[in-house]
């Protein structure tokens, strides 16, 4: 099993929720860009050094979890030729009418028609359906209207060290810097979520 982009802030917690699971590893390969490869975490008590993404990194794989990142669009069908099921956490392929979008929960039965690469919804959207889904069976739900209000987290681990950052920054009295955002985000609100797209729908399988 490999898990990419496993040194972000959502990687770390896919290795930890794989051992707080006991899930059936044999043997857990960890991949994310150059400039983290060497770095070690832990699985299981033992340490693993993390190799660089490339692709020939999928060969003798069985599964492989990746966390948000856009640019595993292009390794994602490697991959999955290679025989190795993708489980994709980012956005790549969520309105691709090819790959089922699941929900264990609510359609864990989508992923018998997979090819290769399963893809999940947004955290947020997930939890609310969780909720939705046994008042759609009884009711039948046509529109909801809904807001989010998404932690720095989302965005990954360099984001929570820019909140860290400023906060610090702003209490020293000093000028606030900004590297992931365009704009301060210690003691703010941004309107918007990931980058601005053009309207899409999803068919209904």
């Amino acid at each position: 099993m490999a898990v990419v982009g496993a040194t972000g802030a959502v990687g770390i917690e896919m290795i930890k929720t794989l051992e707080k699971r006991n899930f059936p590893v044999g043997k857990l390969t960890l991949l994310a860009s150059a400039r983290s490869v060497g770095k070690k975490l832990k699985f299981r008590g033992q340490d693993i050094a993390v190799k660089e993404l490339t692709k020939d990194s999928f060969n003798g794989i069985d599964i492989a979890c990746s966390a948000p990142a856009g640019h595993f669009q292009e390794f994602a069908p490697i991959a999955a030729k290679a025989g190795c099921v993708v489980v994709d956490n980012s956005s790549a392929f969520r309105m691709d009418e090819s790959v089922p979008l699941v929900v264990p929960e609510i359609n864990a039965s989508d992923v018998k028609w997979h090819k290769g690469i399963i893809a999940n919804p947004n955290c947020t959207t997930a939890i609310t359906l969780m909720a939705l889904y046994p008042l759609h069976k009884a009711f039948t739900v046509k529109r909801i209207f809904a807001s989010s209000y998404q932690a720095v987290s989302g965005t990954g681990a360099k984001a929570i060290e820019e909140l860290k950052r400023q906060v610090g920054e702003i209490v020293a009295g000093k000028l606030v810097t900004k590297e992931v955002y365009p704009h301060q985000i210690a003691f703010n609100v941004l309107p918007q979520v990931d980058s601005f797209l053009r309207p899409a729908t999803r068919k209904r399988r």
